[in-house]
């Protein structure tokens, strides 16, 4: 497993943007294929985005295409989500996770989680 520290979250209008970054600590993260995933109180987890560990062919859920991106930098061992064009439905808390082998919106696949940031986003 890899330890994952989400950063970024906070308060914004609907509209405005927010950078989430998902850190790790270890040399072989690069060999991790990572996730966004957010759940919003009283609703069940939801997968944002998820990127291979190499090459591309990121996923993204319907509801956030055209508006958010997830991309990495391997070399700083980081993972962010661009997030343009905010709705209040976007607020939730918000998790990476990582997991070797192939990406996929399939939570239940990923091995590692980080503890959340929380993003919220006023009408």
């Amino acid at each position: 497993q890899v330890q994952l520290v989400e950063s970024g979250g906070g308060l914004v209008q609907a509209g405005g943007s927010l950078r989430l970054s998902c850190a790790a600590s270890e040399r072989t993260f690069s060999r991790y294929a990572v996730g966004w995933f957010r759940q919003a109180p009283g609703k069940e987890r939801e997968a944002v985005a998820a990127i291979p560990w190499i090459g591309s062919g990121t996923l993204s859920a319907d509801s956030v295409k055209g508006r958010f991106t997830i991309s990495r930098d391997n070399a700083k061992n980081t993972v962010y989500l661009q997030m343009n064009s905010l709705k209040p439905e976007d607020t939730a808390v918000y998790y990476c996770a990582a997991k070797l082998g192939i990406a996929t919106m399939d939570g239940h696949s990923f091995t590692s989680w980080g503890q959340g940031t929380q993003v919220t986003v006023s009408s």
